[in-house]
């Protein structure tokens, strides 16, 4: 049970690794590739697409296969889409292996959730993806690396990336008795199992709230993803790599909030952890308002420890909200209709601001926060009554 927890763990930085490599390369990607800046809403929307796609259908996958094989599976196929990536000559090659990426990622992220959710409590929630964060914080410094200097090359940072993925990979495939005795322990309840239909999913009371909260939470650190380094660049005139370390920043406050929300979460409940985190990336988006320069941007620092606790909770209070039989089910469909919400105003904004201004960035982020909150509380009384 231990070991089988320190693996997890480290899939976990595995499934952050690749989230955050595209936003920070994109500045250099789209010159070299002669493309308008964008274009990287749409590129997002369709690597979304297959991301959520796969989620609505995981929770099928991980009855039949078992968790440890569809993560193995698919850390390689996002090895296979990262190198690829990194070869493409082209903004269409690249946007092939990128589908093959977000097949690979949307497995892993929901069949990681459910196990955690059904099997660990709160705190190792919080803390795996504090694990993500260590992923996402640690790529885009590998990419600004590679980004440093007139003749580097994002190419690079892909790479290394992918070697890293494999390396994980062999770690999940000598542990796979692991995975398969603690999942045997429900085999025969799952084998009583019938599946619910889409539709028969989202008519249980507060899953759609939920799942809307969780997309607005997404439509933000999407958002800051995939413009945050744009952002930067063309509002504050600083260099991409610079800009990357910003990034960075943000990244690595989403990890700290989910160290701290982890220690919290042995006293408080989910739902006061989502609240918590909710009014503290308020505060980072007010102070991202302030006439300051580049001092403003630590609330981009703020803002990401705020949204340390909100994705890990909303997904572990899922079993206690919904029951555990179709766990996986509706972790599955929170998270694919969360992306599909999260990429689709990502890629309004992204339109928006390239035809207006990127200054627009905060008071979006604010909208979205408030709305986050009133769907959140919403979801919390609907539960409660039921």
């Amino acid at each position: 049970m231990i070991l089988l927890l320190i693996v997890i763990y480290v899939v976990f930085i595995s499934l952050g690794l690749p989230d955050s490599l595209f936003g920070v390369s994109w500045p250099v990607v789209h010159l070299e590739f002669d493309m308008q800046e964008s274009f990287a809403s749409l590129y997002s929307i369709i690597i979304g697409v297959c991301t959520g796609g796969v989620s609505f259908i995981s929770g099928k996958l991980i009855r039949k296969f078992g968790t440890g094989k569809v993560t193995l599976f698919s850390i390689f196929l996002t090895a296979a889409g990262l190198v690829g990536i990194s070869f493409a000559p082209n903004i269409y090659v690249m946007i092939i292996f990128s589908v093959i990426l977000g097949y690979g990622a949307g497995a892993i992220d929901t069949g990681l959730n459910n196990f955690v959710s059904l099997h660990y409590k709160a705190q190792h929630m919080n803390w795996l993806h504090c694990f993500w964060g260590i992923g996402v914080t640690v790529s885009p410094m590998i990419m600004s690396q590679f980004l440093t200097g007139e003749t580097g090359s994002w190419r690079g940072g892909y790479r290394v990336v992918a070697l890293m993925q494999v390396v994980i990979a062999l770690v999940v495939l000598c542990t796979l008795p692991k995975w398969k005795g603690l999942e045997g322990d429900n085999s025969a309840e799952s084998e009583e199992k019938t599946d619910k239909s889409f539709i028969e999913i989202f008519k249980i009371k507060g899953v759609i709230t939920s799942t809307v909260s969780l997309g607005l939470y997404c439509s933000m650190e999407f958002l800051l993803g995939t413009w945050g380094a744009t952002y930067i660049v063309n509002t504050l005139g600083l260099s991409p790599d610079t800009a990357a370390m910003w990034v960075s920043l943000y990244y690595g406050g989403i990890m700290v909030g989910r160290v701290i929300s982890g220690f919290v979460s042995m006293k408080f409940s989910d739902n006061t952890l989502i609240r918590g985190g909710i009014i503290v990336s308020f505060i980072g988006m007010l102070i991202l308002l302030l006439p300051i320069g580049a001092n403003a941007l630590v609330g981009l620092l703020l803002i990401g420890v705020g949204f340390g606790p909100v994705f890990p909770s909303t997904l572990h209070a899922v079993p206690e909200r919904f029951g555990k039989q179709y766990s996986a089910d509706i972790t599955g469909y929170h998270m694919g209709g969360a992306y599909a919400i999260g990429f689709a105003v990502q890629l309004i904004y992204g339109y928006v601001a390239s035809a207006t201004t990127f200054k627009i960035t905060a008071f979006v982020l604010m909208a979205l926060c408030v709305g986050l909150a009133l769907f959140s509380e919403k979801t919390i009384q609907t539960v409660k009554n039921k």
